[in-house]
């Protein structure tokens, strides 16, 4: 999925992709890859598919990444 990570103030901070990667113990875990090549980790996915608290990590990640809170994610199915 394309995405775009945009400021409160309506800049765009980044664009890549939302990516679930499978780790080492067969779960998976919710992550940004900009197309600036940066990989943010996010949280993991609930073993029901719910992916709210991972993608509550990955928000935390964008603070640390970028400082700024408030952040919008806006997501291009194509």
């Amino acid at each position: 999925m394309r995405c775009a990570v945009i400021s409160r103030a309506g800049q765009v901070i980044a664009n890549g992709c939302l990516l679930l990667h499978k780790t080492d113990e067969g779960k998976w875990r919710l992550d940004l890859q900009t197309d600036g090549g940066k990989l943010i980790q996010g949280g993991m996915v609930d073993s029901d598919g719910d992916m709210a608290s991972a993608s509550q990590a990955l928000f935390r990640q964008f603070f640390q990444v970028w400082g700024m809170s408030d952040l919008t994610l806006t997501v291009t199915v194509r």
